[in-house]
């Protein structure tokens, strides 16, 4: 008499097998019946209030703004030559007279402005209140026409 070419392992995964498929097919006909044909069109439109958020119901046009198109700003806004005053004052913060450059704390926008000692037009030194004028160099903002400040 010969074995048998069916393990219990072989049995176990047929088993599994066809139970999976008959949950599924028992899912697919429970869908099936539950199912509901689709939503009408005011169930499916979403609106947008006048704050800008997603609603179920109609905006008010009572509460309704206009915008210009041209008041909208997406990016940076674009610089305008002359906007700002060009003769600053400022402290020296840090100053190397054997390297020859140091660095004023401009006391208005509190910014850190390189300064070389090409650009003074007196000696100074560290502490020293002074006028300058600011150019954009190729590393960021650095001073020019750099005086002291006669107290």
């Amino acid at each position: 008499m010969g074995k048998s070419q069916e393990t219990f392992g072989k049995k176990e995964k047929q088993k599994k097998r066809l139970k999976d498929q008959q949950e599924k097919r028992e899912k697919m006909q429970e869908r099936k019946a539950s199912v509901k044909k689709g939503k009408s069109l005011d169930e499916m439109l979403a609106y947008i209030d006048e704050n800008g958020n997603l609603s179920a119901t109609p905006p008010d046009p009572k509460k309704m703004r206009i915008i210009n198109q041209e008041d909208i700003q997406i990016s940076v806004p674009k610089y305008v030559p002359g906007e700002q005053e060009t003769v600053r004052t400022g402290v020296v913060t840090f100053f190397n007279h054997d390297k020859g450059f140091g660095f004023i704390r401009d006391l208005q926008t509190q910014e850190s402005v390189f300064i070389h000692v090409n650009q003074l037009r007196e000696p100074i030194r560290e502490t020293e209140k002074v006028t300058f004028e600011v150019e954009i160099g190729p590393k960021g903002p650095s001073a020019v026409n750099v005086k002291k400040v006669v107290a």
